[in-house]
């Protein structure tokens, strides 16, 4: 663990509820299985009542993270604050715009998430839903892939992409999901419109009850003998085709 890293995180029972009380963007918290006391008692209200992602894992990862006396509890401060996709779109709309969304399901790697927000900024999208749980960290690593676009662009942090996916149809928003499995190439679909772009992970792409959700399946044709693209570089493909559409 370098010392960068260090940096970005908060260990002990009562900094980290403080940090979380005073209104920390705290991107997670590892909390030692077992840990019983008045003060995690506490902790673990606070937690809750901040809607914080939260993990229970062996002591011997929190060994591994840091070597200071963390108590049992380690959070990642995140380098920027999340929104509330709630709180994003009427004031796109209410510019005028068309709005142009991305949700990540599962992509975890840290220089994929970076090169997707540079892209995303680069290509004019109006925010970036990642699930709480299950998504790469916020860290420097992320700052530096993304060349500094983290800091513009909104990114939403959704406790259930189930309801938010509902919430962006509902909206007005259609839902374009990029699989390998589609019948037809980006190229041949209408990416017109308010459109929300849903992209996978690249071990298990998107979850099937993400997928049925989809108005339209588009997949990025592939004339190789390797099967599918990298997700950042599928991601970039799929945005500058509905710029290329929209235009």
């Amino acid at each position: 663990m370098d010392k960068e890293r260090q940096q970005e995180m908060v260990y002990g029972i009562r900094p980290v509820l403080e940090a979380v009380d005073a209104g920390k963007e705290v991107e997670k918290v590892l909390i030692q299985k077992g840990l019983r006391s008045a003060t995690f008692a506490e902790l673990m209200q606070v937690i809750k009542e901040h809607s914080v992602p939260y993990q229970f894992v062996p002591v011997e990862k929190l060994n591994r993270v840091t070597r200071k006396n963390h108590q049992g509890v380690v959070a990642y401060i995140s380098p920027v604050a999340f929104y509330r996709i709630e709180d994003v779109l009427p004031g796109i709309y209410e510019q005028g715009k068309m709005p142009f969304m991305l949700v990540l399901d599962r992509i975890t790697d840290v220089r994929n998430f970076g090169a997707i927000l540079r892209t995303a900024e680069c290509t004019g999208v109006d925010a970036v839903v990642i699930p709480s749980r299950n998504s790469a960290q916020l860290n420097s690593g992320t700052v530096k892939s993304s060349a500094g676009a983290i800091f513009n662009m909104p990114i939403c942090r959704s406790d259930n992409l189930k309801d938010t996916i509902d919430y962006l149809k509902q909206s007005g928003l259609r839902v374009a999901a990029a699989t390998e499995k589609a019948e037809h190439t980006c190229f041949a679909a209408d990416l017109t419109g308010p459109l929300v772009l849903l992209l996978g992970s690249e071990g298990e792409g998107i979850s099937t009850e993400y997928l049925k959700k989809a108005d339209v399946q588009v997949k990025i044709p592939v004339l190789g003998e390797i099967e599918s693209l990298n997700v950042s570089v599928a991601a970039g493909v799929l945005m500058y085709e509905v710029i290329r559409q929209r235009q």
